[in-house]
């Protein structure tokens, strides 16, 4: 089924989708997450088996919610996408503002622990009894998502600033006390990314040692945390 007409994947209708499924003894593919912009006739949704008549196209994209641009409802990505952008442009040469992006990775880091804490594995598959299997596919987003989006640009563009280097430290190791256990190899594979930026950034630096600890404030903290 090809959409209608191009706009942003704003929401999503999960068990609308699966009771129709069900009632149609269909399984429902959808090939694109909440957040993507979708173009007219792009494929939206596929479905394998099942009985259905002509309006079935109206029936699941009414189940879809389009819109001009991305919306925070359904969409955590995109509420970290704003906050990343934030962080970008005070870290940006015009502006140079290391501590509102500090600020900024306070919230990031709030929201990947939420993320981190919750059981993303959404896979379910529904059947009635005495009919064909029914079921409902979606893209979603893995855990390594949010983390790449949260904090690789800000990593990058913060490489050159003691406080951006020692938050994201200390962020990425509460992250490691706080996660679920098969969450932590990628908090522990970003812990070595940024462990390569500061060694090639910082080799030569006289304040290579105070880029490579951890303080929650960025620069200024306690020295001795408890």
């Amino acid at each position: 089924m090809g959409a209608s007409r191009g706009g942003a994947i704003q929401a999503v209708d999960p068990d609308g989708l699966v009771r129709w499924a069900r009632a149609h003894g269909a399984e429902l593919v959808l090939p694109h997450p909440v957040g993507d912009f979708v173009h007219t006739g792009e494929v939206l949704v596929l479905v394998y088996g099942g009985e259905f008549g002509h309006g079935a196209a109206d029936e699941l994209e009414g189940m879809i919610a389009f819109g001009d641009e991305r919306t925070f409802d359904q969409d955590p990505a995109f509420a970290l996408r704003m906050m990343v952008d934030i962080a970008n442009k005070a870290l940006s040469p015009a502006v140079n503002d290391p501590t509102t992006a500090v600020q900024v990775l306070d919230h990031i880091g709030e929201v990947l622990s939420f993320i981190g804490r919750t059981d993303l594995d959404m896979r379910a598959r529904t059947a009635s009894a005495g009919s064909p299997a029914a079921a409902v596919v979606m893209v979603t987003r893995r855990w390594e998502d949010f983390v790449t989006l949260g904090l690789t640009e800000i990593r990058e563009f913060g490489a050159t600033s003691v406080q951006i280097m020692r938050r994201l430290r200390a962020l990425l190791e509460e992250l490691l006390e706080t996660v679920r256990p098969e969450q932590r190899a990628a908090v522990e594979e970003e812990l070595r990314r940024l462990d390569a930026t500061v060694a090639d950034g910082w080799r030569d630096s006289v304040d290579l040692d105070r880029a490579g600890v951890a303080d929650r404030q960025g620069i200024g903290g306690p020295a001795n945390r408890t």
